[in-house]
C-alpha cells in the first residue's frame, strides 16, 4: 500500500509545477518556491538542523538562499525523489512517522492559498493514517493552550486526550482538518469546536 506520506509529496510536488513558482501558500509570505526549498532542504542538508534549533536559524537561512537560486523543475523533481538513501528518512517507518503530516499540511497549504480551492475527501484509510499521526503530536501541537483539549475523530468517533487544563474544549472534525488547525491554519480547517474553553483555544497560536 502506498503510504500517505508518498502520497501527498507527489501530489504536492504536482501542484508546484502547475501553479508555478510565485504563488502564495499559507506559510506567511513564503512562496510556492520557498516551501519547496523548505522541504528539500529539511531532508537533505545538515543545515536544516536550523529549522528546530533556533540559535542556528541563520545557517538554514544561507543554506536556503543558496538552495533557491537552483532551478525551481529541478528542485521540484528533487523533492519528489524523497529523502537520499543515506537519511534515515528514507525507511518506510520513519518515513510515516515524521512525514505524514508535514506533507499533508504542506499540500494543503498551496492548495488553500488558491482562490478556488476547496476541501478534499481522503478516504478512510488515509484519514486512519492521520489520525494515528496525530497520537505522537497532539500534546506538542496544544501544549500553548491553557485548557483541556479533547480530539474528535468525526470519521471514527474516536477521541483523543491533547491536553488537560481548567474546562474542557473538543476539536471535532476529519483527522486531516484536525491536524491543519493543530498546524495553525485554523481560519481554513473544517472543524467544530465546542466546550468551556472554545474561545480560548480559537484565540491561541497553535502549531510548531
Amino acid at each position: 500500500m502506498t503510504r500517505l506520506a508518498q502520497t501527498e509529496r507527489s501530489e504536492l510536488c504536482d501542484l508546484a509545477l502547475q501553479l508555478g513558482e510565485d504563488q502564495p501558500t499559507l506559510c506567511g509570505d513564503w512562496t510556492v518556491k520557498d516551501l519547496v526549498v523548505h522541504l528539500v532542504l529539511r531532508e537533505r542538508s545538515p543545515a536544516a538542523v536550523g529549522i528546530l534549533v533556533p540559535p542556528l536559524s541563520g545557517l538554514t537561512d544561507a543554506a536556503s538562499r543558496r538552495l533557491a537560486r537552483t532551478d525551481f523543475a529541478v528542485l521540484v523533481e528533487r523533492l519528489r525523489g524523497g529523502p537520499p538513501r543515506w537519511s534515515p528518512v528514507a525507511l518506510p517507518p520513519v518515513d510515516a512517522a515524521v512525514n505524514t503530516l508535514e506533507y499533508l499540511v504542506h499540500h494543503e497549504d498551496v492548495r488553500r492559498a488558491q482562490p478556488t480551492w476547496s476541501t478534499r475527501d481522503l478516504d478512510d484509510s488515509a484519514e486512519r493514517a492521520v489520525w494515528r499521526a496525530l497520537h505522537p503530536m497532539a500534546k506538542v501541537l496544544t501544549r500553548p493552550v491553557p485548557a483541556g483539549v479533547v480530539l474528535e475523530d468525526s470519521v471514527s468517533g474516536s477521541r483523543l486526550s491533547a491536553s488537560r487544563g481548567a474546562g474542557q474544549t473538543v476539536v471535532r472534525g476529519r483527522p486531516s482538518e484536525i491536524a491543519l488547525y493543530l498546524f495553525g491554519r485554523k481560519e481554513q480547517a473544517d472543524v467544530e469546536v465546542t466546550g468551556d474553553a472554545a474561545g480560548t483555544v480559537d484565540e491561541t497560536p497553535l502549531g510548531l
